[in-house]
């Protein structure tokens, strides 16, 4: 006798600010258990969305305009305790892990990863399962071991603790040696929002200009 009870529907949400992106998604994890119920372009628009869908699991790019990824993670996650928030993002730096971790992601996928296997990590998002290679979770335990090591919040050393995501990644491009436009462009915001952002940083790292940012980030890179 065929078993006719219903499939359980997977409520997925998208948020990246490329359309192609979530287009390739949603095709990618097209299937009878997985329904993709919203998709956002912004920070400010999935904060909205998200608490007006409430999705069973949120899938998450870091670079996004305005609020960064692990920002958004961090307001979302106290919010929103039914849902399971994964990031899928292109960025595999260890503080992106690990403070999206540690603000409530219960995984970290990146973007080369096949199609089956985002689809296979989202339902394993749903059931409780972290969601992401036994690699990245090995060195969210390493980071996290070493932070207790040496008695300091995990994945914030000395100097950056009061700094915000996207003041990181000003912080690191500006140690780069990238100019103010330069930030702007590869952050596709405002020049006059990078210069609010540099000003800030060096207030919170107590330097006098971005020389002394840079160095500070160099010697804690």
């Amino acid at each position: 006798m065929t078993d006719r009870r219903p499939v359980r529907q997977i409520r997925v949400m998208l948020v990246d600010d490329h359309a192609l992106v979530r287009a390739a998604v949603r095709h990618a994890i097209a299937g009878p258990d997985l329904d993709v119920v919203g998709e956002a372009s912004s920070a400010e628009e999935a904060t909205a969305l998200a608490m007006e869908l409430r999705p069973d699991v949120l899938l998450l790019d870091i670079t996004l305009p305005g609020m960064s990824g692990v920002e958004l993670v961090r307001d979302l996650a106290p919010r929103l305790p039914a849902t399971r928030i994964v990031m899928l993002t292109a960025s595999s730096a260890d503080r992106d892990l690990v403070d999206a971790i540690r603000f409530g992601a219960v995984g970290y996928l990146t973007k080369d990863m096949a199609p089956e296997e985002l689809a296979r990590a989202i339902r394993s998002a749903d059931s409780g399962d972290l969601a992401m290679t036994t690699r990245m979770a090995a060195r969210v335990i390493r980071h996290l071991a070493e932070g207790n090591r040496r008695g300091v919040a995990p994945s914030l050393a000395p100097g950056l603790a009061e700094l915000t995501q996207r003041e990181r990644e000003v912080l690191r491009l500006l140690a780069e040696g990238l100019t103010d436009r330069e930030i702007a462009s590869a952050l596709t915001i405002s020049v006059r929002t990078v210069e609010t952002h540099v000003s800030s940083v060096l207030r919170k790292l107590g330097v006098r200009n971005r020389a002394g940012a840079a160095g500070q980030y160099r010697g804690l890179a």
